[in-house]
């Protein structure tokens, strides 16, 4: 859960520096920039929501696993009536 995150908050981080940064030196019109920026926050989005949905799915196997009893947790089956 860590590493997602840690990931997670790393792809904002590297989204934000890379708009600010494109702001600041991108040879375009605004309404170009701003279409340009658009694009790229709807795939960083994209990425994320991509990477939450594999990473649940992954935790929901995990949690799936472990409700499983083992043979080793069932209790043994009483012996048959003698009779």
């Amino acid at each position: 859960m860590k590493s997602t995150f840690s990931f997670l908050a790393g792809a904002i981080c590297g989204a934000l520096v890379g708009a600010v940064t494109v702001l600041l030196i991108a040879p375009m019109s605004g309404r170009q920039l701003q279409a340009d920026a658009r694009s790229q926050f709807e795939r960083v989005m994209a990425d994320a929501r991509a990477a939450a949905d594999t990473k649940r799915a992954q935790l929901e196997a995990q949690l799936a696993a472990l409700k499983r009893p083992s043979a080793a947790e069932t209790p043994p089956s009483p012996p048959p009536a003698v009779g």
